[in-house]
C-alpha cells in the first residue's frame, strides 16, 4: 500500500501527464527538424566550426536526455496501471507524498535513494 489517497494520486498523475506532454512537444519540434542539424556550417573561420559542432552536440545531447526523461515518465505511469506507484521498488515502503510532488517519477523512498547515491559515490 502505497499510503496516498485517490487526491493525491491524482494530482501526482496529471503533473506526470503534463511533464509527458510538454516533453513530447519538445520531441515533436525535434523530430521536425531531424533532417537538418539545429545549426548549420558556413564557410567560417575554424573557431566558427567548433562552436557551431559544439552547438549541435548539445542540441543532441538534450534530445537524448528528453527521451530518457519521456521513458521514465512513461514507466511511472505504467506503475499506476499496475497499482504499484508510490511505493519504493528496493524495500517497498511508502514514497511519501511530498517527496512525489518533487519528483513524481521518483522509484525509491528517501532512505533508499540516499543508499543507492552513495554507493555511486563510494
Amino acid at each position: 500500500m502505497n499510503g496516498l489517497e485517490p487526491g493525491q494520486l491524482a494530482l501526482l498523475k496529471s503533473m506526470i501527464e503534463q511533464r509527458l506532454a510538454a516533453l513530447s512537444l519538445q520531441a515533436v519540434g525535434a523530430d521536425a527538424g531531424a533532417r537538418d542539424l539545429p545549426v548549420q556550417e558556413v564557410e567560417t573561420s575554424p573557431a566558427d566550426k567548433a562552436t557551431v559542432r559544439l552547438l549541435n552536440d548539445l542540441a543532441l545531447e538534450a534530445a537524448g536526455h528528453n527521451a530518457a526523461q519521456m521513458l521514465i515518465l512513461k514507466r511511472a505511469l505504467v506503475r499506476f496501471d499496475d497499482g504499484s506507484y508510490g511505493e519504493c521498488e528496493e524495500c517497498g515502503n511508502p514514497i511519501g507524498f511530498f517527496r512525489l510532488q518533487a519528483r513524481p517519477e521518483a522509484r525509491l523512498c528517501i532512505t533508499c535513494q540516499t543508499r543507492a547515491e552513495k554507493r555511486r559515490a563510494g
